[in-house]
């Protein structure tokens, strides 16, 4: 069993830690500390979690194994390297840095101290994302022309002023730290390394942020893909690639995997029964944490790369550049 500590105990915290406490035989978290200690604690006594109000002696602890940082997304590098510098294996909430110089900084830290650091994606972990994923590797799906996605969540429109999720720094381009990255990231997953991209970002009817974006990618190989995020609506994850031998694609919120086959003779027949596989109660905030644990056990890596994790940081700088000026920008 993997020992962790969660740093940072906001909503997201809180979801982390309950998405595998008491209910996973390979992690558990067994000490906490957050800026905010008075409204954390019924939540760890309920939860058997030590909420500590220092974090050096957290991570001086030998009987922890690991940290995970739900922590603003400016504090993620400093975080990392002091974790690494102690010792401690690393799962830490996404995006990972702001800057790609950032992101290099803190994995150049956790490579010298030889640690294993997980990142947040969690959809990388859905079912039916991984239906599709497996459908691209074996070539089901023939040559990829583009896909498409959509996330949704209604945050923006109940956000408070002393969140610091309102604060432009930390969270630039409206939906895209909240969500956009998991697009980004589920999209280098599928259709490969990202060479340029175009950023439309706009304030719908959120009070204190910008909460819809529009982005189009194309990736190194040809394929492109475009993706819708808000965080103004109802909430909805969807992901669909398009290539010669039919569609694959996530029903709406990820409850199922869809695949329509494409006609196999001109003349556009009436097309076949689509193939449908439910996935009821998943758990890939689970499932992403006990990636980390086998990784920490050695028993199978990690299976978002150090490479991945930077691209994604330079496609998520990229949109950023592209919101500002109102042009496509080339991945750095």
């Amino acid at each position: 069993m993997i020992r962790a500590a969660i740093v940072g105990l906001g909503w997201w915290g809180r979801t982390v830690v309950d998405s595998v406490q008491g209910k996973s035989d390979q992690v558990t978290f067994v000490a906490g500390n957050t800026r905010t200690r008075a409204k954390a604690e019924d939540f760890c006594r309920d939860r058997k979690i030590e909420l500590r109000d220092d974090l050096d002696a957290i991570l001086k602890d030998p009987a922890i194994d690991a940290i995970v940082y739900t922590t603003p997304h400016s504090q993620h590098e400093e975080h990392v390297k002091r974790a690494a510098q102690a010792g401690k294996h690393i799962y830490v909430e996404k995006p990972f840095t702001l800057t790609v110089a950032s992101a290099r900084s803190a994995l150049d830290a956790v490579k010298k101290a030889g640690v294993v650091l997980g990142i947040d994606y969690q959809r990388r972990f859905e079912p039916a994302v991984g239906e599709i994923r497996a459908r691209v590797r074996d070539g089901r799906l023939g040559t990829i022309c583009f896909g498409v996605a959509e996330g949704t969540a209604p945050g923006g429109l109940f956000m408070p002023k002393e969140s610091w999720r309102t604060n432009p720094d930390e969270t630039p381009v409206g939906a895209m730290t909240g969500i956009g990255v998991h697009l980004v990231d589920g999209f280098i997953d599928l259709c490969g390394e990202i060479a340029q991209v175009y950023c439309v970002n706009t304030r719908r009817t959120a009070p204190l942020v910008d909460d819809t974006t529009t982005v189009t990618l194309i990736h190194k190989n040809g394929v492109t893909s475009s993706f819708n995020c808000s965080i103004a609506s109802a909430p909805n994850y969807r992901v669909a690639l398009y290539g010669t031998r039919g569609r694959a694609e996530t029903e709406s919120n990820l409850g199922a995997f869809r695949f329509s086959p494409a006609p196999d003779k001109p003349g556009h027949p009436p097309p076949a029964q689509p193939e449908i596989i439910e996935h009821k109660g998943s758990n890939p905030l689970k499932a992403g944490l006990e990636a980390f644990a086998a990784a920490i056990r050695g028993a199978a890596p990690f299976p978002i790369s150090a490479e991945q994790i930077i691209h994604g940081v330079a496609v998520f700088e990229a949109i950023v550049k592209s919101a500002k000026t109102g042009n496509p920008v080339k991945v750095g």
